[in-house]
């Protein structure tokens, strides 16, 4: 006599309807990334939490688990984005002894940072939330450890004081936002490797004339 098979459960979380679990680093990124988008797209005060666990494909209490909040969400973005580039500003500071190229590799941080995917520039840059106090600090925090960065250079090789040196940072770090926004604006209308180079040049043959010191 044949024995009746048995029907095993799938074993495959899609065939039996249900979303894989993902470690929670992992599901953390994804809903940065699905957040990233709709803030870009539309601003922090037209999305909604529910367009952005649609977009990461994930109920609203899951998204709810790891951010209790929408400006907590635009925050942890924010301070993701704010960090990257206050890191490529450092790094482009010590990756040389060479002012000159110090300079061309200051330009290249900010044109390398507004072209970057999912124009996360804009959160830090052209936030719709500047009124808020807690967005406008870590916006004014980026502006002023990027300044920083430069500004200790300046003082080191100069002597100026530092209330000079800032201000000559912050014209240069000031001249690479604008100029790379700009540039994004234009299409890329020139490759950025010559606007990286005509903004370098510009800006070296001001701060060149801060001769440094013996």
């Amino acid at each position: 006599m044949s024995v009746p098979m048995t029907r095993q459960a799938s074993t495959d979380p899609a065939a039996n309807g249900r979303t894989a679990r993902l470690p929670r680093s992992a599901r953390r990124k994804q809903l940065l990334a699905a957040a990233q988008e709709v803030f870009v797209a539309q601003g922090y005060h037209a999305a909604a939490m529910d367009d952005i666990a649609e977009r990461a494909g994930v109920s609203k209490p899951v998204l709810y688990q790891h951010f209790p909040g929408k400006l907590d969400l635009y925050l942890a973005l924010l301070d993701t984005h704010a960090e990257a580039l206050v890191t490529k500003v450092r790094d482009a500071m010590a990756s040389t002894t060479d002012n000159k190229v110090r300079v061309h590799a200051a330009m290249q941080a900010y044109y390398d940072f507004v072209d970057g995917e999912g124009e996360a520039y804009r959160l830090v840059f052209e936030s719709d939330l500047r009124n808020e106090g807690a967005v406008r600090e870590r916006v004014d925090r980026v502006n002023h450890e990027c300044m920083a960065a430069v500004a200790d250079t300046i003082t080191a090789d100069t002597g100026l004081e530092r209330t000079s040196a800032e201000l000559l940072a912050m014209g240069l770090v000031g001249a690479a936002e604008v100029s790379a926004r700009y540039w994004l604006s234009k299409e890329r209308a020139i490759p950025k490797s010559a606007a990286v180079e005509m903004l370098a040049a510009l800006n070296w043959r001001g701060i060149s004339g801060f001769p440094r010191q013996p």
